[in-house]
């Protein structure tokens, strides 16, 4: 295979930024990740532009953030408390990463369904789509690895991971083409005035009044829901499972978390809700360190339209894999200096006390350029209450000899979880 893997930030910001359109997705990402459809991850031009117009459009609008924000503290109040009190109690050990998984997912079924799955419940239940995306993503990182002849041999004889991806889609497609149905309803009542506007329904209007797509209405919805809970989902809980594990390695940067929680609580009356999330700048230090040294997607491909000459210097053509290697970047000396490798949220803290803001092709957590994510505050914003909720209400420790290893994935998650044991602070 011809391939050249890079984490050169000028190449990062060449190629994603600077000479954008000459590495589009193409046919070989929409292959690999047919799963997605045509939606916003495997678009490109005309129909690319729609995707990002409309969800510019709709993630933006005040009435969706007061919607996300509602959400995510009935969520946290609801299902995420009464859960962790209740292992607490019980003395278990429990894995962190899956009630991460589970929380994100409602949070954005609930955010553009309106529908709660209600999969961040004590007892936990087995829900078919929730864990489908894992599934799916494991079987996708094998596609990049093996001959692309040897993966579609797989894929038509229904063998190996290529069975577990079949398997998965179906899964995914059964619960969100059910969710379709169930809001095409609701439009109905909208247009009559009997029913309030939501994400869904809106989304159906937008898709109704234009004209790029080649395939029937509900499947193309199918395709930009399932792109959302995707990025909904799997980077969130990613991020927090690699964030606290980082927490219970760096106890003092936990402490230093508490300090600043306290802080706001007292000007507050102790209402954890009324939290000026804006002002928790070592929080964010602190998810921002996570995301340097494990980002949720940890790396990336592209290949050029033309040949062209990156700049440190390499010739690429049309027949040339561009690996972008975001992981090794957050590992860097060259890029972060000689304490690279230590979890240091005062990194992004600038001199006056704010935040220290990094250019996005040394910092690609969220991509770079024209595709960068539209739901980086939406993430950030959900992430902080998770973190602020847990840290201040309970004391995380690692189960010992639990094997903490990322997992073959497009995502990176933890292989076997984040095993962990749960103690009230009341009992510290």
């Amino acid at each position: 295979m011809d391939m050249l893997c890079t984490s050169s930030p000028a190449d990062i910001n060449h190629i994603l930024s600077k000479n954008f359109p000459n590495y589009p997705k193409g046919d070989k990402f929409g292959q690999i990740f047919d799963i997605l459809g045509d939606g916003v991850s495997n678009s490109d031009g005309e129909l690319w532009q729609f995707h990002r117009r409309t969800l510019m459009l709709l993630l933006n609008q005040p009435s969706f953030h007061s919607l996300l924000l509602k959400t995510i503290w009935n969520k946290v109040e609801k299902g995420l408390i009464p859960a962790l009190d209740n292992i607490s109690q019980q003395g278990v050990d429990t894995d962190l990463q899956d009630i991460f998984q589970r929380f994100a997912f409602d949070i954005i079924c609930e955010s553009i369904f309106g529908y709660d799955p209600q999969s961040m419940s004590l007892d936990f239940p087995h829900i078919p789509c929730e864990k489908a995306f894992s599934l799916a993503e494991e079987a996708i990182l094998i596609r990049h690895i093996v001959p692309e002849k040897l993966w579609k041999l797989q894929r038509f004889l229904r063998m190996g991971n290529e069975k577990k991806l079949s398997d998965a889609w179906k899964d995914i497609d059964q619960f969100i083409y059910k969710r379709i149905a169930e809001k095409q309803m609701d439009l109905s009542n909208y247009e009559s005035g009997e029913e309030n506007f939501n994400f869904l329904t809106s989304l159906i209007r937008e898709v109704k009044l234009q004209s790029v797509i080649s395939k029937d209405q509900d499947t193309f919805l199918r395709d930009i829901l399932l792109n959302l809970i995707v990025a909904g989902r799997d980077t969130t809980s990613s991020t927090l499972s690699w964030f606290f594990y980082l927490l219970a390695e760096n106890p003092r940067v936990g402490d230093k978390i508490r300090e600043e929680l306290k802080a706001q609580l007292d000007k507050e009356m102790g209402d954890i809700q009324a939290i000026d999330l804006g002002k928790l700048v070592y929080l964010h230090g602190g998810l921002c360190e996570a995301l340097r040294l494990f980002p949720a997607v940890p790396f990336q491909h592209k290949i050029p339209v033309q040949p062209d000459i990156l700049p440190s210097g390499y010739k690429v053509d049309c027949n040339t894999t561009i690996i972008l290697c975001f992981y090794t970047m957050g590992r860097m000396e060259s890029i972060w200096g000689k304490d690279c490798l230590e979890f240091k949220p005062e990194r992004w803290i600038a001199t006056g006390g704010g935040i220290e803001h990094q250019p996005s092709y040394k910092f690609p957590a969220f991509n770079a350029g024209p595709r960068s994510c539209l739901g980086k505050q939406t993430s950030f914003t959900q992430m902080k209450i998770v973190a602020a909720t847990i840290i201040y209400r309970y004391h995380v420790e690692l189960v010992e000899g639990h094997p903490v290893v990322p997992s073959d994935s497009v995502i990176l998650e933890m292989k076997n979880g984040l095993k962990v044991r749960l103690t009230k602070r009341s009992e510290v």
